[in-house]
């Protein structure tokens, strides 16, 4: 319909001579108005048909193309995201059994640690009982020697220091007597 009133309006200006070109210009010459229309019309029906059947196809189909793989990457977008979403729940789920599992292991390693300190403790002290036992023994042990050597020690004292003093001796089962009978009275004190 578009040609048909292009044509027209091509065959009323030439006959009618609007527009005129004497001696200038001869696209403005009437007489070449209808040759000028005719290829006008051809090369724009070409140009029009190019691009309608060539072009516009391959266009659309690059739009189509795009529209597809921007509709397929969103779908797989959201697939991964879901993924994502089911592993990060698998994975919080691992960590909390992961945090249970530590801590029964820690409790369990605290109790045992518990247990091991208490029966080391007691070995423990069951070698220091024993251990203050033996000093008690060797202690009385030593009590028991060390009161006969300080019975003959401050026998030999005494023996000499009266000896010193009145410049005779005297006889050692009286000196013996005496500090004997001092050592018994005086032993319950000291030891």
């Amino acid at each position: 319909m578009k040609i048909f009133f292009v044509i027209l309006f091509a065959f009323i200006a030439i006959e009618i001579n609007l527009i005129a070109a004497e001696a200038g210009m001869p696209q403005l010459d009437p007489k070449y108005w209808a040759s000028q229309a005719f290829w006008l019309v051809l090369v724009f029906s070409v140009l029009y048909l190019t691009i309608s059947k060539v072009f516009i196809p391959k266009i659309k189909e690059n739009l189509d193309d795009r529209d597809n793989k921007i509709k397929d990457d969103l779908d797989e977008a959201k697939n991964l995201q879901e993924e994502a979403e089911k592993k990060q729940k698998i994975y919080d789920e691992n960590i909390e059994n992961a945090k249970k599992e530590v801590q029964k292991i820690l409790f369990e390693s605290k109790k045992k640690l518990n247990i091991d300190i208490q029966n080391k403790k007691k070995t423990f002290e069951k070698e220091i009982d024993k251990e203050v036992e033996k000093a008690q023994k060797e202690i009385t042990e030593l009590k028991l020697n060390s009161a006969s050597s300080i019975q003959n020690i401050a026998e030999e004292i005494t023996s000499k220091i009266i000896e010193n003093i009145s410049g005779d001796m005297l006889n050692e089962s009286s000196v013996k007597a005496a500090v004997s009978e001092i050592s018994k009275k005086n032993t319950g004190k000291y030891l």
